[in-house]
């Protein structure tokens, strides 16, 4: 068994490192103060038609330090971990704190608001895994791909990465928290066809646990399936159409959802969400749930990054808006208090259906599987959605077709009140877990 690398610094050694930042500022005649301390390390090779393309190592390290001068606030950072060097940062970040207009809102969270006990999510798990290991691994998956079907034409590579973290988060009320982190990927992406006709796809896996990554082989296999799939696509006649999102795409909905119902969006009055707490946003069979406590969830955190504890909670209940996603700061924006939501969502899941992939097919009978989007498109503000698709035509509940060079669009509002299901066909790739998603009409926008 190779033996796993280790971090250059103790955990112990993070948080020494964060009592002397806040020592340093305390002294300094900050009123409060904030510091992130982290430290991370990896490898990622990629192998393009079983040639070794590129072998990459990464470590980093860095120090972030926010320091309030009453209701100013002033933030510096450092890579460098030297005595000297942490208190010249601590200065720039009082400095800048001095000559910053007031803001009420600016401020630590309340005491009572902090996490406490931080409970053992089992988010680490190295992987002790060799260069020529990873090389190894990334060809099987590659090769499989070319087997996978003769109509394999090229590859654009297959890759293997792993990662690892530790930080530390500490404030001037007693605060202190940190904990390490892993994160391993497997992927792979080729062409099938020749010269006009040729189209590209990928697949891939990812995980904090090295066992729980899909097999190199499933991988390699998934994504030229797919890029086969996709041969002779073609343009569909313009009109509206029921649209089923993808499983790895739907989550793409569900961020949506977290984006406009953020504080950021709302007390900015960019979106289209705007004053619809309590409301109906979706149908009443969909319920969203935020937890933060799955172990090994790669959205898992047991505080934000203010420091706040994290809570399950349900943020869709019977298809109402239950909450919002609010920091500190933007919670006090609003008049509200923080849902623990600084940094982002954690875990947000929306309860599957009883169909799968091909149910839902059936289900929707005659419209647009939809597999890859292209291009941004959404206006938040309005909830106006256009963005460039291809994907599958079905017809009687089976796939007619592939589909290529379309539109597809329509309002967010009206999509998430418009889901008609939600698959059971999950794929576990992130903080936000949904399978597929129907909609009962878009506009599809080709020949």
């Amino acid at each position: 068994m190779p033996e796993v690398a280790s971090f250059s610094y103790p955990f112990a050694t993070l948080q020494q490192l964060a009592e002397d930042v806040l020592k340093h500022a305390r002294d300094k005649g900050a009123t409060a103060a904030e510091v992130d301390v982290s430290e991370g390390f990896g490898q990622s090779v990629g192998v393009r038609c079983d040639e070794v393309e590129t072998i990459e190592f990464n470590r980093d390290k860095g120090i972030g330090i926010t320091i309030y001068a009453g209701q100013r606030k002033g933030y510096a950072s450092t890579s460098d971990f030297s005595a000297q060097a942490l208190r010249e940062t601590v200065e720039a970040a009082l400095n800048i704190a001095r000559f910053t207009a007031e803001d009420d809102c600016a401020g630590l969270a309340d005491a009572a608001l902090m996490a406490k006990d931080s409970p053992d999510l089992d988010l680490y798990h190295p992987w002790a895994l060799t260069v020529e290991d990873a090389i190894e691994t990334a060809r099987l998956c590659e090769q499989a791909a070319y087997e996978a079907s003769p109509l394999i034409s090229n590859s654009e590579g297959a890759s293997v990465s792993t990662q690892q973290a530790h930080f530390v988060s500490a404030n001037s009320l007693g605060f202190m928290g940190g904990y390490p982190t892993s994160r391993h990927y497997i992927s792979c992406s080729v062409i099938a066809g020749e010269q006009d006709a040729m189209q590209r796809d990928d697949w891939y896996t990812t995980s904090r646990l090295a066992s729980a990554l899909d097999a190199p082989a499933t991988v390699g296999r998934i994504a030229a399936e797919r890029a086969v799939a996709r041969l002779n696509g073609r343009k569909v006649k313009t009109g509206e159409f029921p649209v089923l999102f993808e499983a790895p795409l739907a989550g793409g909905l569900l961020g949506s959802l977290v984006h406009a119902a953020s504080g950021g969006a709302l007390y900015r009055k960019s979106s289209f969400l705007l004053d619809h707490l309590g409301k109906q946003v979706m149908p009443d069979f969909v319920n969203i749930s935020e937890q933060p406590h799955i172990l090994r969830g790669l959205g898992s955190a047991s505080f934000d990054s203010d420091g706040v504890a994290t809570k399950p909670r349900q943020v869709v209940a019977n298809g109402i808006l239950q909450g919002y996603f609010l920091s500190t700061y933007t919670a006090r924006k609003l008049g509200m208090q923080t849902t623990g939501n600084a940094g982002g969502s954690h875990n947000l899941i929306i309860q599957p259906g009883e169909l799968d992939l091909a149910g839902l097919l059936q289900r929707m009978g005659r419209g647009l599987l939809v597999t890859e989007l292209l291009g941004q498109g959404i206006n938040y503000v309005t909830g106006d959605y256009s963005r460039g698709a291809a994907g599958y035509w079905i017809e009687n509940g089976q796939i007619a077709y592939p589909v290529e060079e379309i539109t597809i669009a329509g309002n967010l509002k009206d999509m998430l009140l418009g889901i008609v299901a939600v698959g059971n066909d999950v794929q576990v790739r992130g903080s936000k877990q949904t399978g597929s998603i129907l909609i009962d009409r878009m506009t599809v926008a080709g020949e």
